[in-house]
């Protein structure tokens, strides 16, 4: 038994025994005889282990509390743990998917980066292309043309020169021969 324990009950006893003697004094007799003594005595420890018992009972009850306390608050750590474990899980599952998504929607957006000029450039190479094919195309019109008128002027030509060439040659078998 502790030292403090010791002193309460010691305390107690006092007060027990004092409140018998008190109402003891206070009735018609002024002494006390030792059978009186071991009757109060008797009762004072009679009410003393009442004392004790219903504070061990007290005690007890308490460490039932505590233990069904402990019992509980380790069940929840349990399903703390659990609930903490199933929630990694879960953030694991998501993550490697949003991390790929992630990734390919920035190269998704490099590439779009990297389209919107070379679109604009076909199409600006496309209009030059249609031009340039169309100034081909009118210049290679143009030169057939030409070609034909060529040709039309050297043959208009080569007749008008042996035309030329054959009155000449008849002026000439028409001079005088010496």
């Amino acid at each position: 038994m502790s030292i403090q324990k010791q002193a309460a009950d010691h305390q107690m006893m006092m007060r027990v025994k004092n409140s018998g003697l008190m109402n003891y004094n206070n009735g018609t007799t002024a002494t006390s005889s030792p059978l009186n003594d071991d009757k109060e005595e008797e009762m004072t420890k009679s009410a003393l282990n009442t004392f004790r018992a219903k504070e061990e009972e007290i005690e007890r009850k308490k460490n039932e509390v505590r233990d069904k306390v402990q019992a509980q608050l380790g069940r929840v750590e349990e399903e703390t743990k659990k609930l903490a474990e199933i929630r990694e899980e879960l953030e694991a599952l998501g993550d490697p998917m949003r991390k790929e998504v992630g990734f390919v929607r920035k190269k998704i957006d490099l590439v779009n980066r990297d389209l919107k000029p070379l679109g604009l450039n076909c199409q600006k190479k496309e209009k030059e292309y249609k031009e340039a094919l169309e100034a081909f195309n009118e210049k290679s019109r143009e030169k057939a043309q030409l070609i034909t008128k060529l040709m039309e002027l050297v043959s208009e030509s080569e007749k008008l020169r042996m035309k030329k060439l054959e009155e000449l040659s008849k002026n000439i078998d028409s001079l005088p021969k010496m």
